[in-house]
């Protein structure tokens, strides 16, 4: 079988690699399992970035090798099947073939699709708008993305896109990203967000209020960057819905969907009000799936299971968060912090050059560690990134936003993963236009961003 040009290019990128990490005088300081650790993880990068291979079979492999080399105990390489975010993804692929199943994406979809399907721009950009508020209600993109998903995917089919179409797949990164993206303007809308909350309240006793992040953030990060999603979807993946004159939202619910229905409001509720009980989104959710998959009460049946429950979206994101423990647990974060900052060209004479410094290490190191991964290792440094640059602190853990908001390769978020596989549509389509917004976002957005912390008086 004759190689494809990925997989020549990820079996160079991976021989260049290890002759730089075992023979390179940069790498000389590290310890051997610290060098084992990197290769591990920078090759797992590499097989993501290229798919040379898929991306499951990628993740087990980076497992298995963190195991047979004792790169790291079993409680940091298996610890993504221990978090949140996988049993959350595990109850959204349920909920997913649920609401499949019973009628119910369609039914909601009929509603919606008759108020959207008048033009392109008015489907991708409704669907853009819709998923981005939703994130001022719902605490999760992952679970955003569970409710939202099989929504959209049945609005596509009743707009006439065929599956693998321009217009099925627009839908499809349109409801993914409007879910996951602007919300990180959002406080408490996404993972990364709380956990960088969660580190300055922990090491600088800093926490920012909800009004003035939102004010911050959300004119740039939010309102623009989702114009720009409209705008790359509509230019990447053009199309035209075809009106659907089908009246069966006006039907009335079937049993089955009235007790989902039921079911769903009172996940929602639980999720809505996690500030109250204190219960994580993915206990609830984990809770809601047992009931739908239990017998002769449930409405996802035995087979159903068997045949639509992808376990592969689970085993990746399993992996990439555990990619990310391993280069925390090694202390490749606490060196990359430390170097970082006598590398970083901070001034207090040049506010724009360091505010470019400090968003452009945020954005290169989520690619190392996912996005999660940025606060937990640039929080700690934050103080003296404050003294070298001259910005306040609060500044200097705001320019971390920037950075982990801006995704060029789709590994790096586990929402933009789950979504894919819950749409169906092949990973290569989200590379496609994270590569695409990715530059506008840095040579555009960020100067933006720029004028308007000057404005707010910020910088």
């Amino acid at each position: 079988m004759s190689l494809s040009r990925s997989h020549l290019f990820a079996l160079l990128s991976l021989v260049l690699m290890l002759l730089g990490i075992f023979f390179s005088p940069l790498t000389g300081s590290l310890t051997l399992q610290q060098q084992l650790s990197a290769a591990l993880i920078l090759g797992a990068i590499i097989l993501f970035a290229t798919s040379a291979l898929p991306e499951h079979l990628t993740a087990l492999i980076f497992m298995a090798l963190a195991m047979l080399t004792a790169a790291a105990p079993a409680n940091v390489v298996f610890s993504g099947f221990a978090s949140t975010a996988c049993w959350l993804i595990f109850a959204g692929l349920i909920i997913g073939i649920a609401i499949n199943e019973t009628g119910l994406a369609k039914r909601i979809a009929a509603g919606f699709s008759s108020h959207l399907d008048s033009s392109y721009l008015k489907l991708i950009g409704g669907i853009v708008l819709m998923t981005t508020l939703l994130g001022f209600l719902m605490p999760s993109s992952m679970g955003r993305a569970v409710l939202c998903i099989p929504i959209a995917m049945a609005i596509a089919q009743r707009c006439g896109f065929a599956a693998g179409s321009n217009g099925y797949i627009g839908v499809a990164l349109a409801a993914i990203f409007g879910c996951h993206i602007p919300t990180f303007a959002i406080l408490p809308a996404n993972v990364p967000n709380m956990v960088m909350i969660g580190a300055a309240e922990t090491i600088h006793q800093w926490t920012p209020l909800y009004g003035e992040y939102l004010l911050l953030h959300f004119p740039v990060l939010g309102l623009l960057k989702g114009i720009l999603i409209v705008a790359a979807i509509l230019w990447l993946y053009p199309d035209h819905p075809r009106r659907n004159d089908d009246t069966s939202a006006a039907q009335t619910l079937s049993a089955p969907e009235w007790r989902l229905l039921v079911l769903l409001t009172i996940t929602l509720l639980f999720w809505l009000s996690d500030s109250l009980h204190h219960i994580s989104a993915a206990w609830i959710g984990l809770a809601t799936a047992c009931i739908l998959l239990m017998p002769g009460i449930g409405l996802v049946s035995q087979q159903s299971f068997n045949n639509q429950f992808n376990i592969s979206s689970l085993i990746f994101v399993a992996g990439i968060l555990g990619l990310g423990t391993l280069f925390n647990h090694s202390g490749l974060g606490d060196l990359v912090g430390s170097q970082l900052n006598q590398w970083l060209p901070l001034s207090p004479e040049n506010s724009l050059l360091s505010f470019f410094s400090l968003s452009l290490t945020a954005f290169v190191t989520s690619i190392f560690t996912t996005l999660a991964g940025v606060p937990a290792v640039l929080t700690p440094f934050a103080e003296q990134f404050s003294q070298n640059s001259g910005f306040s602190l609060q500044a200097v853990l705001m320019t971390q936003v920037l950075g982990f908001s801006t995704i060029v390769l789709p590994f790096q978020s586990a929402p933009l993963i789950v979504g894919m596989s819950l749409a169906k549509v092949p990973l290569r389509h989200a590379l496609r236009l994270c590569l695409a917004m990715t530059p506008v976002t840095l040579l555009i957005l960020f100067p933006l961003d720029y004028l308007w912390w000057q404005l707010l008086g910020w910088l």
